[in-house]
Formats: structure tokens, sequence, C-alpha cells
């Protein structure tokens, strides 16, 4: 396995053009008009990648993999495994996608074959279908392509969110190599907080001020006592420190975002239903 290496943070990086509709006059009789169809109405919406195609071969997406373009004309990604980006333009059902940064964490052989087949299909001129809450994205050929679901919005109580990074001021890392799996946790809507955060299970009673958008634990956590690997036991040690006190949240679809006053804090997506 690679070595993994530090998280870039990613900046924005999409430009993603809304044309809309366009009604020209016709020719000097006046008797018609060309219209345009609109364009796909991608921006602001959130997919799951079920499965991309590469040559011919379709492989089934790793949990994670997702897709999201932004009302500012922005698109991210994550592989399963690394976040990128990509400078995106549509116009009608064509969307021409101009990838740029991927962030270069160390990952299992078949995320990283996966990871470069996304990366090679969503690339280029594609052609956009969509049916129900589904959107396929081909190339002109018909030998790439991504097959997306839309995601719903998360709510904050009853989700098991799973942490998938440490947030630093303006900055996000990846977790340590080795604590990926297990941390997560669900903010049940009788006060309490439940999960494991990277080694052992936990519970503790906590105070969510929706107004303020705040989340406090009260009181010490119970927990087992199980002995883990020195990278879950870090993870861990890390976000029983960050529990220990008013923490501000940030829902943002299907991300959450805990940081404490310092800025320090959590990144965490909501598990799939």
């Amino acid at each position: 396995m690679p070595k993994p290496r530090a998280l870039v943070v990613l900046v924005p990086l999409l430009l993603l053009t809304a044309c809309g509709t366009e009604t020209g006059a016709g020719g000097g009789t006046g008797s018609g008009a060309d219209t345009v169809s609109p364009d796909l109405p991608l921006a602001g919406t959130q997919w799951t990648v079920d499965a991309v195609t590469v040559d011919g071969r379709r492989s089934v997406a790793p949990d994670g993999a997702r897709l999201d373009f932004g009302q500012d004309g922005r698109a991210r990604g994550n592989t399963g495994c690394n976040t990128f980006g990509a400078t995106v333009v549509v116009r009608g059902d064509g969307v021409t996608v101009t990838p740029q940064e991927v962030t270069e964490i160390g990952c299992p052989a078949d995320r990283q074959r996966f990871e470069q087949e996304l990366l090679k299909a969503f690339s280029g001129p594609l052609k956009g279908t969509t049916k129900g809450d589904a959107l396929r994205l081909d190339s002109p050929d018909g030998r790439n392509g991504l097959e997306l679901t839309a995601e719903p919005a998360a709510a904050l109580r009853g989700t098991t969110w799973k942490v998938d990074g440490l947030v630093s001021g303006e900055s996000t890392a990846s977790l340590p190599a080795g604590s990926e799996a297990k941390a997560r946790f669900v903010i049940g809507a009788d006060g309490r907080v439940t999960g494991n955060l990277g080694c052992n299970d936990f519970s503790a009673t906590a105070r969510l001020d929706e107004k303020a958008r705040t989340l406090t634990v009260e009181g010490p956590a119970a927990t087992t006592r199980m002995m883990c690997t020195s990278p879950q036991m870090k993870l861990e040690t890390r976000l029983y420190e960050l529990l220990d006190g008013p923490l501000a949240y940030r829902l943002n679809h299907r991300t959450l975002t805990l940081t404490d006053a310092s800025g320090e804090g959590l990144t965490a997506t909501a598990t799939a239903r």
C-alpha cells in the first residue's frame, strides 16, 4: 500500500455554466423560432457514484464514492479514497469536464484502480441523461461513463455519521492510516450520542441547540475497554478530546462538520441508506 501523504486542501475549481432556454427568431419570413433545450439541472445537486465504465469495462463503486455540483459552478467528488475537482461547462445535455486537483492519500489496490477509472470516465465531453433520480454521463463513443444516483439530504438526528477527516482551522486532513473503518456516531432523538470513535464503542448524553447550532457532550462518556491498533487508539484519543466541550456544527446536505472554539474538529459523511 502506498505511504499515506498529507491531504491537500482543494480550492474551488469548477465553473458550471447555465444557459437556460434560448429562443431565436426564424428566417426572414418570421414563420417560426429555434429553441435550444434547457441545460441539465446539475447546479446544487449531490450524487452517489454507483459504477463507472472505462473502455467498455464496468466497475461497481466502493462506499464513499460521490460527485457534487455546486451552485457557484464548482464540482467536487470523492473516489472512495481521494477527493478531486474538475471544471465543468454544461450546454444542453452536453457536459464538458476538465480535471483539476486530486488529493494523494494512499489507498488499497482495489480502490486505487477504481479511482483511476472514475477520473478517466469523468473527463472530456460527456452526454448526460436523467431518469427519475438516476443520472448517466457517457462519452461520445459510449465506452466510458458514470452511473449516479441523487442523494437525499441527511437529517442531523438519527443518521449514522462516518468520521472521514480531521479539521484544523481552514484545512482538513485524512484520518490516521489504518483507522478509517470504525469511527462513526449517531445523534439520537433522545439526546444521546452513540457510536465508535476509532477503537471502543461509546455512549454519552448530549445537549443539542439547533438555534445556536451547537452540540455539547454532558458528563463523561461510557465506553468499552478494548485494546486496538496504534492508529485506531490515536484517532480515538483525538476524538474524545474534541468531545470535551461545546462544538459548533455545520450540516451541508450529507456532510457534518463539528469544530471547537479553536477551530479543531472533524468532518463526517452520512452513510448510505
